[in-house]
């Protein structure tokens, strides 16, 4: 009876094994961190956003400028356009093996004011209650005890000083700078500084960035559940496509 037990507790553990390396390997689906060849691509207006949030939809009324178009000046207002995306992206462990959770969204408005060579502007709101994911539970659990979508349905970021890019960058080219400002997420605000990268590029700007989150500072509970382990910090990363006003 004893040897039987045993096998059949051994069994089922072999069962939960090889369903977290199934799901790590095969269902897991995320999707590659944001990078310049996205900031690129939708600039080129090759590709757009949203392949992680099914259903999304682009801000309405934008899209790309025709290619070699460019502004008579970059002074101005500029707004979010067709293309800009945000996302997070945590590290996990699911019995033992090690995935990426992630998710996003392209409900973002906002605008950045620009002068001569520097942003002295910028302010932006996304959508909390429209991230999705390739995992129905996460989104689940991502829109309740982790987020509560129902109490903080938006997040903020606003600019708190000038950003300086030395120099007006030529069509095509990347510069990288730094961007401080406050992030209000989960009903918390907190001063944040991080790395950006700009790109002018056929009449459109394109910036990339990531803003490093430890879900405590926010009043974030930690995501792990049942099996599955995270780590208690994660980022948010973005795609910015801006178009001028």
């Amino acid at each position: 009876m004893v040897k039987k037990v045993v096998l059949i507790v051994v069994a089922l553990a072999l069962l939960v094994v090889a369903g977290s390396f199934a799901y790590v390997t095969w269902f897991n689906k995320a999707d590659k961190p944001l990078s310049q060849t996205d900031v690129n691509n939708r600039l080129d207006g090759t590709t757009t956003a949203g392949s992680a949030a099914p259903g999304a939809t682009t801000t309405p009324g934008s899209s790309p400028a025709t290619t070699g178009a460019h502004p008579a000046s970059v002074d101005g207002t500029w707004k979010i356009g067709a293309g800009s995306e945000v996302g997070y992206r945590v590290s996990e462990t699911v019995n033992g093996f090690d995935t990426v959770a992630n998710g996003r969204t392209t409900k973002i408005d906002g605008s950045v004011t620009i002068a001569g060579a520097s942003a002295q502007k910028a302010a932006f709101t996304v959508d909390m209650t429209s991230f999705a994911s390739d995992q129905s539970r996460r989104d689940s659990q991502f829109n309740g005890r982790i987020m509560q979508v129902d109490q903080f349905p938006t997040a903020t970021f606003t600019l708190t000083s000038p950003i300086d890019f030395g120099a007006i960058p030529a069509a095509g080219t990347t510069i990288d700078v730094k961007g401080s400002g406050d992030l209000m997420l989960h009903g918390v605000t907190r001063p944040v500084t991080f790395p950006l990268s700009a790109t002018f590029k056929n009449g459109r700007i394109g910036i990339l960035g990531k803003i490093p989150v430890t879900f405590a500072d926010y009043g974030i509970v930690n995501p792990s559940f049942a099996t599955i382990t995270t780590q208690d910090h994660g980022e948010l990363e973005f795609v910015l496509i801006l178009d001028h006003a």
